[in-house]
């Protein structure tokens, strides 16, 4: 460690020697330096080096933890534009799924959808409150950040669809088919699930503890036959 300081010091002093000179006027002071300073001081910047790399790579490798749409307790939702007659229509987002992103609010809230078909439509981001999209048809599409609370899903067929990060806190999905559907980070909280089937769901370990929770998972589901408890992996 010594060599290294007494060669790093010798490298500064030729290049000075060789440097342009300018005058630069300061208070004159007088400081005794002795060798082990000199080493002690090096040794602590490279004491300080390391572990700010090992903090670096800390952060790098282990994120702080992200917070589910799903999972948000509270939104507060602007009022319905009831004066929008073509509001009630339901329409794919042209600008894919990345984060929900749309050029307008989507806004499903009140309306009656019963039996519509939205096979492979993106409906990210999609806001239904005391919607009534009972029967409807959902396989492959898109659900993410959806906000489908207090609304009627009774029947519903969501079979190979996308549904992360999404709530349906206080909905009713008795019958629902999930068969194959990702719903990681999303919310069943308060929801009515008797009779629906989620067979090979893909469903993250936190949501699927709280899942196996709700007293409404039971029944039998009237179109694949699957047990519902049994479908969703919850076993006592």
């Amino acid at each position: 460690m010594k060599t290294a300081a007494l060669l790093a010091l010798a490298a500064a002093t030729s290049t000075e020697a060789f440097a342009p000179q300018t005058t630069i006027h300061r208070p004159t002071s007088l400081t005794a330096t002795s060798p082990n300073n000199n080493e002690n001081s090096l040794t602590s910047q490279l004491t300080s080096l390391a572990s700010l790399s090992i903090l670096t790579s800390t952060l790098l490798l282990s994120p702080l933890p992200s917070h589910a749409d799903g999972q948000t307790k509270d939104f507060k939702l602007p009022p319905i534009d009831y004066s929008d007659k073509s509001r009630c229509v339901l329409n794919s987002s042209k600008m894919g799924q990345a984060n929900a992103a749309r050029d307008k609010l989507y806004d499903l809230r009140e309306c009656d959808l019963r039996g519509v078909k939205g096979n492979e439509y993106d409906l990210s981001g999609v806001i239904m409150t005391k919607t009534d999209v009972s029967n409807g048809q959902f396989k492959e599409a898109q659900f993410s950040k959806g906000y489908l609370r207090d609304s009627n899903f009774d029947g519903a067929d969501f079979t190979n669809a996308i549904v992360d990060r999404a709530s349906f806190k206080g909905s009713s999905l008795k019958g629902a088919v999930f068969k194959n559907a990702v719903l990681t980070a999303t919310s069943f909280e308060g929801a009515d699930v008797e009779n629906a089937d989620f067979t090979d769901a893909y469903i993250g370990d936190f949501d699927i503890r709280t899942l196996c929770k709700n007293p409404t998972l039971k029944g039998e589901n009237p179109t694949t036959g699957a047990e519902t408890r049994f479908s969703a992996n919850c076993i006592d």
